[in-house]
């Protein structure tokens, strides 16, 4: 079975975690079922950026993102070339490697 190693993120997961990943799932689902609470306002619906990941190793294994993935991504803070929506990024055979970026764009997390 595939691993899924995230970096550590200093609210979200300070000792970084090697998760089972079960093929099919997407890395969302993934964190949030083992405990590392993602931001996900959109409820996994590829409907905002909160649960933006970059993929650090494994990223030409996943599935191509859609148009509406793109379209997303394009206002995500700290965007790179391997950014995904983690809703949208589902786990195929290869081991991957994430970072939890250190801030997304919703304000209602932001004690505002």
């Amino acid at each position: 079975m595939p691993k899924l190693t995230v970096l550590p993120h200093p609210q979200l997961c300070p000792q970084g975690a090697v998760l089972e990943a079960p093929q099919g799932v997407s890395i969302c689902r993934l964190l949030l079922d083992n405990h590392i609470e993602l931001e996900h306002a959109c409820e996994l619906s590829c409907a905002c950026t909160t649960c933006h990941v970059i993929v650090k190793e494994g990223f030409s294994s996943l599935p191509e993102a859609t148009d509406s993935e793109e379209d997303m991504l394009d206002k995500a803070w700290g965007l790179t070339s391997t950014s995904r929506l983690s809703c949208q990024a589902v786990v195929q055979d290869a081991d991957l490697t994430i970072e939890i970026p250190k801030y997304t764009i919703n304000h209602a997390s932001e004690n505002h």
